[in-house]
């Protein structure tokens, strides 16, 4: 799988990217079957998935950084298909400050670093959950995810 400086995909292929990524999660293929579904609530199994690894004592390179990345591709597009963003390569200044290669771009212009904030719920525990990001999102075409019942 590489480390963590390997070729990441440009904006133009995070969706297959994490695709792939979703299909070996799903399927069993990379070990579990996890149910992940792109909704706003199963942001909670990135935030278990993620617990996890951390209790484990993982160390965040190789393997895990792999696995890091995809979980944030995988917020990266729940934000695209539940909150309107759209995937954008940093710039020079962005890929400095935020530490990765691509992020997302709201309806209203605000650029968002959902790989980062995988990264960060990593280092730093559950008050840097992902799903509480989602649902305190500023910037969102439409709040939360239609049908699901979710604040």
């Amino acid at each position: 799988m590489g480390t963590e400086t390997a070729a990441r995909p440009t904006a133009g292929r995070m969706r297959g990217h994490v695709a792939e990524f979703v299909t070996d999660l799903t399927s069993g293929r990379a070990g579990h079957r996890l149910p992940l579904d792109y909704s706003v609530d199963s942001l909670r199994i990135v935030d278990a998935v993620v617990e996890g690894m951390r209790r484990q004592g993982a160390e965040p390179a190789g393997r895990v950084a792999e696995v890091l990345f995809g979980l944030g591709g995988y917020l990266g597009e729940v934000m695209v298909r539940q909150a309107g963003a759209v995937w954008v390569d940093f710039d020079t200044g962005q890929r400095e400050r935020f530490g990765q290669p691509v992020g997302v771009r709201m309806p209203d212009g605000r650029v968002w670093n959902p790989l980062g904030r995988v990264a960060n719920r990593f280092a730093y525990g559950s008050r840097e959950s992902v799903r509480t990001f989602f649902l305190l999102l500023h910037g969102r075409d439409r709040p939360g995810e239609t049908g699901s019942g979710a604040a």
